[in-house]
């Protein structure tokens, strides 16, 4: 398990293999269709990487679980849109059930209310004046907080104490970004962490590297 990488989520657990030269890019055509409309629905509510990743986060468990992984997707893409009142509560079961053959009134058309927000450049990628605040090989700690929004920082590393392998270009924070509060851009560290230290002297033995903001770190005291 030596070297497993987190891009700020849950680790990926065994190895990637390459796809089938014949394999489709989508095993069944309505997730091919559920993907599109989710990318289409972020966009037209105004949305952005980051508010998008807040939905699928704000989905409960039937949305989230039981309906699959496109499922999930097209659920998110769906909360953007009522986030932002291009869609009214209700409305699309209300328009599947008449499309069903049922004679069900759907709600009116909202006033559509989407965030001021406007990218400073493409990507997420940022060029910072300030140099880094941490350096390569210095142990550093997790900050031991609890956002009450989205966040980046998994939750099992919060409190623990790491060593800095890379310093990345400054991103996006994805924590204000999530909520259009602005693009608040840090840089990126690839910090290393041990399992015991993360897990008891009953884990099995290997590294973690989780990719990390600079306001999610501090010095150790």
């Amino acid at each position: 398990m030596e070297g497993v990488a987190d891009m700020g989520g849950a680790p990926g657990w065994g190895s990637l293999q390459p796809p089938r030269q014949d394999e489709p890019v989508f095993p069944e055509p309505w997730e091919g269709r559920a993907f599109a409309l989710a990318i289409l629905a972020n966009r037209a509510s105004g949305g952005n990487l980051d508010s998008f990743r807040h939905a699928l986060e704000r989905l409960d468990r039937a949305h989230y679980i039981d309906d699959g992984y496109y499922g999930r997707w097209l659920n998110a893409g769906e909360l953007r849109l009522l986030d932002s009142a291009i869609l009214a509560p209700g409305a699309v079961d209300a328009r599947a059930r008449n499309l069903r053959g049922e004679d069900v009134e759907e709600p009116p058309v909202p006033v559509p209310d989407k965030p001021d927000y406007a990218p400073t450049a493409e990507g997420t990628l940022r060029c910072l004046g300030t140099a880094p605040a941490f350096a390569v090989g210095q142990r550093v700690r997790a900050r031991d907080m609890s956002p009450a929004g989205h966040t980046r920082l998994p939750r099992y590393v919060r409190g623990h104490a790491g060593v800095v392998d890379i310093v990345q270009p400054a991103g996006v924070l994805p924590d204000t970004n999530a909520h259009f509060l602005g693009e608040n851009p840090q840089y990126v560290y690839s910090v290393r962490f041990d399992s015991h230290d993360l897990w008891g002297t009953d884990a099995e033995p290997f590294e973690l590297t989780v990719e990390m903001f600079e306001s999610y770190l501090e010095t150790p005291s």
